[in-house]
């Protein structure tokens, strides 16, 4: 290596930790796999991790996420959908009473949580094997509650997914990840069928108020008088337009 090839390295290197460095939970890059998380998921959480360390950016948007992933919008939002899903992250909402602005942030502790589960059950089987300080291929032991790799969970995934992107389309913009977690509370918490989802949102359309308020007092008003599939919400139509 000549001086100036020498002085060309040495200046990259330079800038290069100039610009900052993130610190990664270990844990994370070596047992990821374990924790049920797909290496698209592993290098997202490390992509929100890096932005809260070297941006200050508590809650980057999905096109911010897009640029540094090179990914797509739905794909993202799927994947932050699941991670909040199964505990590793939540968002957070609070408001600064002297700026008068509220905010949304990412919060990791469910992911702190669940590596230091992690290691304490590897500690725990070593232990059990006479501290040889070996790692079971069946550290099936530890229970974090995720259904890991569950083939049933590929179509909740894929299903997930599918009502992204026809909400993207219909709002002619990407999800933001608070408007994705809503659209996982209606399937997971709600217990709303897809169906009933998509044809709220397409009651909105018609009614020309397309966001997520209306829609879901749609499906709070479905719910509360037992409309459950396309046919029920067509008599309900009919009868709520016809006077009852």
């Amino acid at each position: 290596m000549d001086g100036k090839e020498g002085n060309s390295w040495s200046g990259g290197a330079s800038f290069g930790l100039q610009s900052g460095m993130a610190v990664i939970p270990y844990t994370l890059l070596t047992a990821y796999r374990r924790l049920g998380l797909t290496g698209s998921e592993t290098l997202l959480l490390i992509h929100l991790l890096s932005f809260r360390q070297i941006e200050g950016k508590d809650f980057p948007s999905l096109e911010e996420l897009q640029a540094v992933t090179g990914r797509n919008g739905s794909v993202i939002a799927s994947e932050l959908q699941k991670l909040i899903k199964e505990g590793f992250l939540k968002i957070v909402a609070g408001s600064d009473e002297r700026q008068g602005i509220h905010y949304e942030r990412y919060d990791f502790s469910g992911l702190y949580d669940k590596l230091g589960s992690y290691l304490a059950s590897q500690n725990d089987s070593s232990a059990a094997d006479g501290n040889r300080g070996s790692i079971r291929s069946g550290g099936r032991a530890v229970s974090l509650g995720t259904g890991n790799n569950l083939p049933g969970d590929a179509f909740g995934e894929d299903e997930s997914r599918s009502l992204f992107v026809v909400f993207e389309k219909e709002f002619g913009r990407p999800l933001s990840p608070m408007e994705c977690e809503t659209i996982s509370g209606w399937l997971d918490q709600d217990r709303y069928p897809e169906e009933l989802i998509l044809l709220a949102l397409k009651e909105s359309v018609f009614a020309g108020k397309v966001h997520f308020r209306y829609i879901d007092r749609i499906l709070l008003e479905w719910s509360r008088n037992r409309v459950k599939n396309a046919q029920d919400v067509k008599a309900y139509s009919q009868r709520f337009r016809g006077g009852r």
